[in-house]
């Protein structure tokens, strides 16, 4: 684990890893927070197309690359998720490097229990389905079985935790999760998986929010913001990094405007000074 303390993996985005002094600590778990539309999915996509090219080539010292790219999804299809990725950048070769994403889909778990007639979301046989719901088996439990065979080393995104924390209703559910994310904080450093947890901002109660903040060790906020005549723009506010943050915040480094262009994907197009 010190080795992986000393190395930076790159986000993939030319305009932050600099920032970054060459990308994020590998191990990292960091949440992706933020308003609908305001930049979070295009962050991650432009990290996992720049990712995959970096992959194919070599790296200065000090840096390293994913083994592998791992994307989790609780409600997407593969094939959804390959086609935005797909559809948002104009790259010539784009759609075999997206192939090489391994895909794992959790929707089976999370549609069983659900009012979601089957033939929605599976296409397994009736008694498949039936002997699935009398597992015992549960969403966590998949997903740490999945984990648990990621190369050390590795890129995870999880997509999105939103569809299994509004979950939180259910007993101990809330408590199960949070205590799952506490775990995979711990075993991310252990082997240098790197982790991206996207969340929709406003869904859950705010204490609920700051309990998954206080979990990770990164937070990256995305929303839109009012500008002189009345525009939107997007920003990025790094909330928190662990081991990074004092360094971002010598420099006033902190709050960020966004681009996003299909050429160049998710761009830091102008760094603001926090006053």
């Amino acid at each position: 684990m010190q080795d992986f303390l000393k190395q930076r993996m790159p986000t993939g985005i030319p305009s932050l890893d600099p920032i970054l002094e060459g990308g994020v600590p590998p191990g990292s778990l960091i949440l992706l927070f933020g308003d609908l539309g305001a930049g979070s999915y295009e962050f991650t996509y432009s990290s996992i197309v720049n990712s995959l090219n970096l992959m194919k080539g070599t790296v200065a010292v000090g840096t390293i690359v994913p083994k592998e790219i791992r994307y989790i999804t609780f409600t997407r299809m593969k094939e959804d998720v390959q086609h935005e990725i797909t559809s948002s950048f104009r790259a010539d070769g784009l759609e075999e490097l997206v192939k090489t994403i391994r895909f794992d889909d959790l929707s089976d778990l999370y549609f069983d229990n659900s009012v979601v007639p089957d033939e929605w979301y599976s296409h397994s046989n009736v008694i498949t389905r039936l002997q699935k719901r009398s597992s015992q088996d549960s969403i966590l439990l998949k997903l740490a079985n999945i984990i648990d065979g990621i190369s050390p080393g590795s890129l995870l995104i999880l997509d999105s935790v939103t569809d299994v924390a509004n979950q939180s209703a259910l007993p101990n559910f809330w408590h199960n999760l949070t205590g799952f994310l506490r775990g995979l904080q711990r075993i991310s450093k252990q082997r240098g998986i790197t982790t991206y947890i996207l969340l929709s901002r406003g869904i859950l109660d705010s204490s609920q929010e700051r309990e998954l903040e206080d979990i990770v060790d990164a937070v990256l906020l995305f929303k839109w913001e009012e500008t002189s005549g009345a525009r939107r723009q997007r920003v990025m506010y790094f909330e928190k990094f662990r081991g990074v943050m004092p360094h971002l915040e010598e420099r006033d480094l902190v709050k960020f405007a966004v681009r996003i262009s299909a050429s160049g994907g998710f761009e830091v197009s102008n760094i603001r000074v926090v006053i």
